[in-house]
């Protein structure tokens, strides 16, 4: 029989539905609970690639997450006169393959929700303040709510974890920096993109990205540039202090953007870094997602790897019966590799994210635009698609036997 079938999952994200989804499946009993004060919808555009998209299938829900992906058309480099130096296709520039996606974050966790939310309890607006481990569970203290026990806990709460705090320690701990920040936010659509997106070299380790996506009146702008960081993480007007004083004086359509984003009620701000941990659990404790092995966002994969830990670590459980011992430590087994080669992508994409040299970007750009003229292009989009492709594919499912419904 199945024991510790009572999990609480913190975070209502991507990572934390999904597990959801699977321990309902294999007859676990879920509970997720969330910070915000409900479904936190919109968001910017992520990738589902290789293995994720099986994950996906599996689910039953490939045909509504394609049906409700971005539907992307392209994407064009432009100079600050606003002329479009080289463009791409949206799978060739997103290094796409076969039913690989792209959706909003938004969306892809309101199907999560969806389909979740009438076996799962959600309970929103709190957050788990202290775990109590015992020999029968853990005796869980929220910020509001009354305490819990529940057999197992899993943190899918993100890059700034509190599950993982908690559990493993300060993040500076676990933290890789790159030294790049990414700001995103909602702008209007004053360029008249339709499924498009422009990027701008800004200047020596600034890239600036516009789009907007099927379905949307609005674009999104995202600041990706390189600098020490000198303001308060947790202050969203000093963070849109710093991206603004990162950008100023710079030409194109760059000050119209900032005003906007200064503007944005969902304005994000981050380092561009990873967690790297030697272990995912302790105890009866568990990482899943961004928490556990945050690849950053110049990956491409987070969305990816956090669909399949989350497909993995409840097949695990159940294939142990709810032995969490072994079950968490198979986890890591299948998943440490498939993290390495996902989180190696990032440093090599970030260079070509956020040019370090004006001589950078203007050879970058000039080789898409003589791309389709090159000898051999096709065999060169090959091997610029391979280390992405590569790493999406860099887990074999197993297949988990599921608890008649």
């Amino acid at each position: 029989m199945t024991t510790n079938r009572e999990i609480l999952i913190s975070g209502a994200s991507v990572a934390g539905p999904a597990l959801a989804w699977w321990l309902n499946h294999h007859g676990f009993r879920p509970t997720i609970v969330e910070r915000a004060p409900s479904l936190r919808e919109g968001g910017y555009k992520v990738d589902i690639r290789g293995v994720a998209v099986d994950v996906v299938r599996r689910m039953g829900l490939l045909e509504r997450v394609q049906a409700t992906s971005t539907d992307m058309r392209g994407a064009a480099f432009v100079n600050k006169r606003g002329k479009e130096i080289a463009t791409l296709d949206a799978d060739t520039f997103g290094f796409r393959h076969g039913d690989d996606t792209e959706i909003l974050r938004g969306d892809l966790a309101k199907i999560l929700y969806e389909h979740t939310r009438d076996d799962t309890e959600y309970l929103f607006g709190d957050w788990i303040t202290g775990l109590d481990h015992r020999d029968d569970g853990v005796l869980v203290t929220f910020a509001h709510g009354e305490p819990r026990r529940f057999d197992l806990v899993v943190g899918a709460d993100g890059l700034h974890s509190g599950v993982r705090a908690l559990a493993f320690g300060p993040e500076e701990d676990y933290l890789r920096r790159f030294d790049a920040y990414i700001s995103i936010s909602t702008v209007p659509n004053t360029f008249t993109l339709d499924r498009w997106e422009l990027l701008h070299s800004a200047a020596a380790g600034k890239m600036v990205n516009v789009y907007s996506t099927a379905r949307a009146d609005d674009a999104k702008a995202a600041f990706w540039f390189s600098a020490p960081l000198t303001c308060d993480h947790r202050d969203v007007e000093s963070q849109k202090d710093f991206v603004g004083a990162q950008f100023a004086d710079l030409g194109w359509e760059i000050p119209e953007l900032l005003d906007s984003m200064r503007q944005a009620d969902d304005f994000y701000f981050d380092p561009v870094c990873q967690i790297h941990l030697d272990r995912l659990s302790t105890g009866r404790v568990t990482l899943v997602g961004d928490a556990g092995y945050c690849a950053s966002p110049a990956s491409g994969q987070g969305t990816s790897l956090a669909l399949a830990g989350a497909y993995v670590l409840a097949g695990e459980l159940a294939a142990a019966s709810g032995d969490f011992p072994v079950a968490f430590s198979r986890y890591e087994t299948e998943m440490r590799p498939y993290i390495e080669k996902n989180q190696a992508l990032a440093e090599t994409a970030l260079r070509g994210i956020i040019p370090r040299s004006r001589m950078f970007a203007w050879i970058n750009t000039r080789l898409i635009k003589l791309m389709p003229y090159l000898p051999g292009r096709n065999r060169v989009l090959e091997q610029m698609a391979r280390p992405v492709r590569e790493a999406a594919n860099a887990l074999v499912l197993k297949e988990y036997a599921a608890v008649a419904r």
